[in-house]
């Protein structure tokens, strides 16, 4: 992360060291308060459509993300994939906007964990997302 990026985003919030598909479209960022796991992301041009706000579709990948983080840690850290997924926009974000969301678990069997969260910014709500997560059960073989 640039000193300019970290100057932009608030202080409390650390960056995750996110390879993979978040590395072009990140850093997300996560705090723990009072023992809830909260996340943010800062919206720049990359996030745009064609209408000048922020794609959906950005909305949901960081939705995405910080649900799947929760779940993990519900799951003492056993790997877990997104089987459902459903959201409702009820609101629009600007480029250079604050997205922020706390997810909670609703349930958690021994193989699925239900989950969900709303997107804000600036205290506005932006998306409800509620979703399914599947708990894989690790194959002989497998790397952890």
């Amino acid at each position: 992360m640039t000193d300019e990026e970290r100057a932009a985003f608030p202080d409390g919030w650390e960056a995750f060291t996110d390879p993979g598909f978040i590395a072009h479209v990140g850093p997300v960022y996560h705090r723990t308060v009072a023992g809830t796991k909260e996340f943010a992301f800062r919206t720049d041009e990359r996030h745009g459509n064609f209408v000048g706000i922020v794609h959906g579709g950005m909305l949901l990948t960081f939705a995405d993300r910080a649900l799947s983080i929760v779940v993990r840690d519900a799951c003492d850290g056993a790997r877990a994939v997104t089987i459902e997924m459903s959201s409702q926009f009820v609101g629009a974000a600007q480029i250079g906007d604050l997205i922020e969301t706390v997810p909670e678990i609703v349930r958690k069997t021994a193989s699925l964990v239900f989950v969900r969260g709303t997107l804000t910014s600036g205290g506005r709500p932006l998306a409800a997302v509620t979703g399914i997560w599947k708990v894989l059960k690790d194959r002989p073989g497998d790397k952890s």
